[in-house]
């Protein structure tokens, strides 16, 4: 199972962290200093969870960003549930 949202869309992104050295001028320093640049995946937050569908009369389990959660407690369950599935989706 990817590790993607199946109401946003949201997946894994890339992106770099970077090492800083030295004193910041705002401490009358020399400066910031870039010394290490590394690569990243900046992961979405993820949730398995149970949703309860009053119109089919039982559960749906949905792997979730915690924003999809903010949607679904807005516009309902029953108009994302056909959202996804007419992207295809199984549920």
């Amino acid at each position: 199972m990817p590790r993607s949202c199946i109401v946003t869309g949201r997946k894994p992104s890339s992106g770099r962290k970077y090492a800083l050295r030295g004193i910041a001028k705002k401490k009358k320093g020399i400066g910031l200093k870039i010394t290490g640049c590394t690569n990243r995946r900046f992961i979405p937050n993820l949730v398995e969870k149970r949703l309860w569908v009053p119109e089919e009369n039982r559960f749906v389990r949905l792997r979730l960003s915690t924003a999809a959660l903010r949607t679904i407690d807005k516009k309902g369950i029953t108009p994302i549930l056909r959202q996804i599935r007419a992207q295809g989706n199984k549920v």
